[in-house]
């Protein structure tokens, strides 16, 4: 596995916010979810049934342990309280850096926590600082990144803010071919409906959709939140892929989220490898608009019911292991 330098402009430290995912809005939609939000002191947690079980997984993804505090006792008596066999704190949003602080924040995770087996969000991102101006911006991105902007601005894509309920009806559909086209399980149409309109009322959600002669050939949510604007989920479709309309798309979301007072673009995953197939595409993709790929630091498990853990942990290997075999 090889990272790769990748030239960019940054003017400020990438790492340095608290995820959406660790906001009140995001626990109050996965509470609306019946998925129980849990918060402990600045940070929270989701609770996920175990099959045939009365225990839990607390699941607490991206936390910022350089920005969020909590006191680790409190965190594990609430934990047992809820039923849950452990913490999974899930890729942390902390770069894996060669610094004292992020040394000793490994160590001390490792003093109290286990490396989880396995993780849910990418440990790879790009993160692209979007503060300068957008001329900066666009001497920073891959030279067929512009090229590609540009082509499909010229061949009459338009790209349009959608936050209505066209826009998740578009998003929806779009969803469903692209999914079935790149072989992936997304979220049912009403996550994401329900994601929008629980984020879109606090100001913190807004769908794009690319248009040709009236035909929509992608649609992109973007969230944000305290000056970092997030792409969560894209979608586009099979028809005239020449236009380049994902390309304006970013184009475009960048110039929203500064016009939302943002100053960093967190993309939401990334490979590090160019032999991942699965994911090298998009990467590369992403890569072209000069952004920075960075690498987080593990996953960590605070274990409080050991034995069930290892069960859980085996079953949930076996479970892998079984789809590989079957993929």
């Amino acid at each position: 596995m090889k990272l790769l330098a990748v030239k960019y402009v940054q003017h400020m430290k990438l790492d340095a916010f608290v995820h959406i995912v660790q906001s009140r809005e995001w626990g109050d939609f996965k509470s609306s979810m019946n998925t129980k939000s849990v918060i402990v002191d600045d940070i929270q947690f989701t609770k996920h049934k175990l099959p045939k079980l009365p225990f839990y997984i607390a699941y607490a993804p991206k936390i910022n342990f350089l920005k969020q505090k909590f006191d680790w006792e409190k965190l594990k008596n609430i934990a047992i309280k809820e039923k849950c066999i452990m913490v999974r704190f899930d890729v942390p949003n902390n770069i894996n850096e060669n610094n004292d602080e992020v040394i000793a924040l490994v160590k001390d995770l490792n003093n109290k926590c286990k490396i989880s087996p396995r993780s849910t969000f990418s440990k790879h991102n790009i993160l692209l600082d979007i503060s300068g101006s957008l001329d900066e911006i666009l001497a920073g991105m891959n030279q067929k990144t512009r090229y590609n902007i540009k082509l499909a601005e010229k061949k009459g894509v338009k790209v349009l803010l959608k936050n209505d309920s066209e826009g998740i009806n578009i998003f929806n559909k779009l969803m469903k071919e692209t999914s079935a086209r790149q072989g992936f399980l997304p979220h049912s149409e009403n996550y994401y409906a329900k994601c929008f309109d629980n984020l879109y009322k606090n100001k913190m959600a807004n769908i794009l959709v690319a248009y040709y002669e009236n035909e929509p050939l992608g649609a992109w949510m973007l969230f944000n939140k305290d000056n970092v604007l997030y792409y969560p989920y894209g979608t586009s479709s099979a028809e005239h892929r020449n236009l380049m309309s994902s390309n304006l798309l970013a184009w475009e979301a960048i110039k929203l989220g500064k016009n939302l007072g943002c100053n960093i673009f967190d993309m939401w995953g990334a490979a590090a490898d160019e032999n991942d197939k699965a994911w090298w595409g998009f990467t590369k993709f992403k890569l072209g608009y000069g952004g920075k790929l960075v690498e987080y630091i593990d996953s960590f498990d605070l274990v409080i019911n050991k034995p069930i853990y290892n069960i859980f942990n085996f079953s949930y290997w076996l479970f892998w292991k079984l789809r590989k075999l079957n993929s």
